[in-house]
């Protein structure tokens, strides 16, 4: 059995099934609708209960964890006896990244005899969560701690990440777009393709007119990376707020274009990237040859 763990976020956006099969310790971070505040849990049901929520008018606001949850949460982690590998969002996309880091510092002092080592993923959401699930694979079939982290730093940038989204009221409420830009968008039904660059932000680098657009523009840019590599075994993952059926159709494409692909997992996005983003965004996250957003 290695002597370390890997652990992460609720923000990763992995089922809890996952992560309890596999025991990956996960921080949650909090969210709060109207005047009851509540922890990421990571189980579908819940994220399920927030999107039908929001479609009815809920207002969500999250939280970043701050530095005494983080010690506590890694000091736990160390009194095993085992080294940590710890797995968050990219430092440029969370605020809670500074705490963990002062958190990391302070527990380090206190446990000299162990190694904590905290990844800048540059990766957000199911990014993150595939980011996990291939360390994790790693270390289960006998990988060391540096073999495993050494690995998740040369390939974390070859995780592409490709977001819509089907309101733009929720990325102007978080200050990504203009009132105006909302407005005209919301008239004109525009619909932004989103995407992660290697810096780790979350850039809009297409406007589609209407959802179909969209979705044809998110297929297309997956079908334009497979096309540069050879896709067999290529394990894709689906997220979605609340459009089930959305992703479904973009599985299905991807599918019919590259049959040899691994397996394509569609689950339920996370509550705090939803929350941004809102109740109709989809996601697509897969291992390619280094990011690139056409």
């Amino acid at each position: 059995m290695s002597s370390y763990i890997i652990a992460t976020s609720s923000t990763s956006d992995l089922p809890r099934t996952w992560l309890d099969a596999h025991r990956v310790p996960f921080i949650p971070y909090s969210y709060t609708v109207g005047d009851q505040l509540f922890e990421d849990d990571c189980r579908e049901e819940s994220r399920a209960a927030v999107y039908a929520g929001m479609r009815k008018g809920d207002i969500l606001t999250t939280s970043m964890i701050n530095p005494f949850v983080y010690h506590e949460f890694f000091k736990g982690l160390l009194e095993s006896g085992q080294d940590v590998i710890f797995l968050d969002m990219s430092e440029k996309m969370s605020a809670s990244f500074r705490n963990c880091a002062e958190a990391a510092e302070t527990v380090r002092a206190e446990f000299p005899e162990r190694k904590l080592y905290v990844m800048d993923t540059r990766c957000i959401s199911g990014g993150l969560g595939l980011l996990v699930q291939e360390m994790t694979e790693r270390k289960e079939a006998g990988a060391s701690f540096e073999e495993v982290i050494a690995w998740g730093e040369a390939n974390k940038l070859k995780i592409a990440h490709r977001f819509t989204v089907d309101d733009l009221k929720y990325l102007k409420r978080g200050g990504r777009v203009s009132n105006s830009a909302a407005l005209v968008g919301s008239l004109l039904q525009i619909k932004p393709v989103l995407y992660v660059p290697d810096a780790g932000t979350l850039d809009v680098v297409k406007k589609a007119r209407g959802r179909k657009a969209a979705l044809k523009e998110i297929v297309g840019g997956v079908l334009h990376d497979f096309s540069k590599i050879d896709p067999t075994g290529t394990r894709v993952h689906i997220l979605h707020a609340d459009c089930l059926a959305d992703a479904v159709k973009v599985r299905d494409e991807i599918k019919s274009a590259y049959p040899q692909v691994g397996e394509i997992t569609i689950t339920q996005l996370g509550v705090v990237i939803g929350a941004h983003c809102g109740p109709g965004l989809l996601t697509v996250f897969y291992l390619c040859d280094g990011r690139s957003p056409e």
